[in-house]
């Protein structure tokens, strides 16, 4: 029960990381606040985790809407009194060559990507400060620390993540709130799998391809990020600050020969 007792915001875990995140904190003592834009995902989540006796409750909410997160960190702060963990794992992808972008499209990414990390930060953080503890995990990609063909909207909103994480590190510091960031590789999510059935004529052959990236020659699953979100949430990673903890399969690192 590493996380005995613990309060733990988790945005986007309706499902993938977020909802495999949920699961495994509940399972580890938290008490989880499942935040989603789908009520029926978000619900689903609770579900899973009140059937296996854990505790956790819904709340919709949209991370880019600074309404809606401020009454949401509201809502927790009235049922628990404390918020001990914040997840900012809500986001969405982008693919396409820097020309062909639609401005609407560039906006819709930086909002949901950064603006839906600054938001939650934002709400969450007096509440921490007021307690002097915390830890706040921010969703960021190792696309932050590469070059990736079509991804030039996503990998700049993850690299603005990876930046903010070591700034607001530095600010919270004094307050005892540690502020990591997780850089994932490529996770088979219900997200990834369905752009690749609506984005190559064989996913298969996609799949393949993407694995040949990694040096584990194999995709991640969202329980790989779980386990290395809970260690950066519990009290095993309090000398961790500011760091980027990196879930890729190797890609960063190199190629196979």
């Amino acid at each position: 029960m590493r996380l005995r007792d613990k309060v733990a915001i988790i945005t986007g875990s309706g499902s993938g990381i977020g909802k495999a995140t949920a699961l495994l904190f509940a399972k580890q003592g938290a008490f989880v606040v499942v935040n989603d834009l789908s009520e029926k995902a978000g619900n689903e989540t609770v579900e899973e985790i009140v059937s296996a006796g854990g505790k956790a409750i819904f709340i919709q909410a949209d991370v880019t809407d600074p309404g809606s997160v401020e009454s949401m960190v509201n809502q927790v702060i009235e049922r628990c009194g404390k918020i001990d963990i914040l997840f900012n794992n809500a986001g969405i992808s982008g693919v396409g060559l820097l020309h062909e972008i639609d401005v609407e499209t560039w906006d819709r990414i930086m909002s949901v990507n950064v603006k839906g990390v600054f938001l939650p930060s934002k709400y969450v953080l007096p509440f921490m400060m007021e307690r002097k503890s915390g830890a706040i995990i921010n969703m960021s990609s190792c696309i932050a620390e590469m070059g990736l063909a079509l991804r030039t909207s996503y990998a700049t909103t993850k690299g603005a993540v990876l930046s903010l994480t070591k700034s607001m590190q530095v600010d919270y510091a004094p307050y005892n709130i540690r502020v990591n960031a997780l850089l994932p590789g490529t996770i088979i999510t219900p997200f990834v799998e369905n752009y690749l059935k609506t984005s190559y004529d064989n996913p298969e052959i996609a799949i393949e391809g993407l694995k040949k990236r990694q040096l584990s020659g194999e995709l991640g699953r969202p329980e790989d990020v779980a386990q290395a979100a809970l260690f950066l949430a519990s009290d095993e990673s309090k000398f961790m600050m500011g760091s980027p903890l990196y879930i890729d399969g190797g890609v960063v690192s190199g190629k196979n020969a």
